[in-house]
């Protein structure tokens, strides 16, 4: 059991470490410098964290907060700004590249070699093989790799204090968080016009906020209070602490700040179609619906703190 438990926590952290160096030599290969290997030092946080965490807890996560997925992202985010600003940046003058839309592109870009032996223009044709892949397409591929990457990786690691039951339901919420959160990037980036560089740091800042609810996990983790504790002593927290993180959650780490880049991008940037409105709605029932359950927690606490047996109802 605790093979596994080692062999687990190193797997998941190596995984981390390959989708990082791949951003960054993503980095480096577009803008052609260097230096941005630099970016590798991002990566030295995450491994000192897998030494401490396999020397003290024998490889098992935390309860709250997971160190690993909290460092991965530090260390893959910067690599992403960077190809998604350049692509901005550089969309008028973008060189002909290979789209990744269809089973025949990707079958292209495969290189046909009838030896067995790696030879140099067999590298040489993978090399130009993933040079001729679109940008747009690459940054694509590693916002899907991250967020598969972050559901897999926290089943995957050791679990500290979070019951099977518990783990399972974080990870169906991470499955539909990380389909929103791709949804909002692809769908929102693509609205934006030329020269409209603020737009894209708004849309970039907001993503990175939204993916601080990988490494938490208050939405799912009940906070039990002490038994000797009586019933009248129970806080609004600590009797509904699931409910009122996971509407925290919506309110100001996901639906409530995409509402507003969403409608910031339609007044403001004068951009308007119908999947944007549609998703626009989308996040404002979310808002109204998160806003509603909290005023029924609420009533329903009060009820009980005032001796009712039943919450009275809602018209």
């Amino acid at each position: 059991m605790i093979l596994l438990r080692f062999t687990c926590a190193v797997i998941t952290r190596a995984l981390f470490i390959l989708v990082s160096l791949t951003g960054v030599w993503r980095v480096a290969w577009v803008k052609d410098d260097k230096m941005f290997w630099l970016l590798t030092f991002l990566l030295l946080p995450l491994v000192l964290e897998m030494i401490i965490t396999l020397e003290r807890r024998k490889g098992k996560d935390y309860k709250w907060f997971s160190p690993p997925i909290f460092l991965f992202l530090i260390s893959i985010i910067p690599s992403i700004w960077l190809l998604e600003l350049h692509h901005q940046q550089n969309k008028a003058t973008a060189r002909e590249c290979k789209s990744l839309d269809s089973w025949e592109n990707v079958q292209k870009l495969i290189p046909n070699n009838n030896s067995l032996n790696i030879s140099q223009d067999f590298l040489k044709s993978i090399e130009q093989a993933v040079s001729s892949v679109c940008l747009n397409d690459w940054i694509l591929a590693l916002h899907q790799i991250l967020l598969i990457l972050l559901i897999i990786g926290k089943w995957l690691l050791p679990a500290g204090g979070v019951t099977r039951e518990q783990l399972s339901q974080l990870l169906l919420i991470f499955v539909g968080t990380a389909a929103d959160i791709l949804e909002f990037t692809s769908e929102t980036l693509s609205d934006v016009k030329e020269n409209s560089s603020q737009l894209v740091y708004i849309i970039l800042a907001v993503w990175t906020w939204s993916m601080l609810q990988f490494p938490f996990h208050f939405a799912v983790v009940n906070t039990e209070p002490d038994s000797e504790e009586g019933v009248q002593e129970k806080s609004l927290l600590n009797q509904h602490s699931t409910d009122v993180w996971g509407i925290v959650e919506a309110l100001f780490i996901q639906d409530g700040p995409f509402l507003v880049v969403r409608l910031t991008v339609m007044i403001f940037f004068d951009v308007f179609h119908q999947m944007l409105v549609f998703f626009t709605i989308k996040n404002l029932l979310v808002v109204i619906l998160n806003l509603y359950r909290l005023v029924v927690i609420c009533q329903d606490f009060r009820s009980s703190r005032s001796g009712i047996g039943e919450a009275t109802p809602l018209p």
